[in-house]
């Protein structure tokens, strides 16, 4: 269980759901976590004091992902701290679920902004400082590959995009042993989208395991990609979704 030992890790958007997870399994393992997170600063807090009491050092950053440059400034202040940088977990995102022709050009321009431009930018501010051999992970989703309702074509539109993005920096970062994947989540049972809110029945229909995930089990696909066992593996998407793509 000390596979990341030493490791010092970065996770956008952790102070909740698939990010907590995550962070605190990657801390679990071994490694230094900072988080960043936009309003829940009580929760990030939580998340820290689960991987000090773990023996991890832990940090918490403010930064707005819709902010491309404060996300750029939130990496170096976490690399800074935590003494450099052998992994980031682009997890920060947003929704925006209606048809499109009720969505407005500001929905549009918030979503891109925190899934597409934030996450580049996290990743352009991280690859300089990023240790050879280090890794890059993006949270997509499903909705990237199989879309199954009315209403995705903002949000499938921003995951996709990390599927490009991920694939070049593979080819661009090899050469460093870098890695790049992107993790695909279906539902999760996060605040975001509670498995028992009023739009989980449609998405059980659409899942061969009629549930929804946890975060842990997200988590857990996070946490292989960043161990030795996956060094080899670049330029994939991981779908963890109970068969929704089957």
């Amino acid at each position: 269980m000390n596979e990341l030992l030493g490791k010092k890790v970065l996770v956008t958007g952790g102070s909740r759901g698939i990010g907590a997870a995550a962070a605190v399994a990657l801390a679990e393992r071994g490694a230094d976590v900072a988080i960043t997170y936009h309003s829940s600063a009580d929760s990030a807090a939580k998340v820290v004091q689960e991987i000090e009491a773990l023996g991890r050092r832990g940090f918490a950053y403010a930064v707005d992902s819709g902010d491309a440059i404060a996300v750029g400034d939130g990496v170096r202040e976490a690399a800074e701290a935590l003494g450099g940088l052998d992994i980031l977990v682009n997890n920060a995102g947003v929704g925006a679920i209606a048809p499109i022709t009720d969505l407005t050009l500001e929905d549009v321009d918030r979503v891109l902004a925190v899934n597409v431009r934030g996450v580049y930018a996290a990743t352009q501010a991280a690859v300089p400082l990023l240790s050879d051999g280090g890794r890059l992970i993006h949270l997509g989703s499903c909705a990237a590959g199989r879309v199954t309702s009315p209403g995705m074509t903002l949000y499938a539109m921003s995951k996709s995009a990390l599927v490009g993005l991920s694939k070049a920096l593979a080819r661009e970062l090899g050469g460093r042993n870098i890695t790049s994947n992107v993790i695909q989540p279906g539902p999760t049972d996060t605040e975001m989208n509670p498995a028992n809110g009023p739009y989980a029945a449609p998405q059980l229909a659409d899942l061969a395991i009629p549930r929804f995930a946890i975060p842990t089990e997200v988590a857990a696909a996070i946490t292989y990609l960043t161990t030795p066992a996956a060094a080899y593996i670049t330029g994939t998407e991981l779908t963890i979704a109970g068969g929704h793509t089957a």
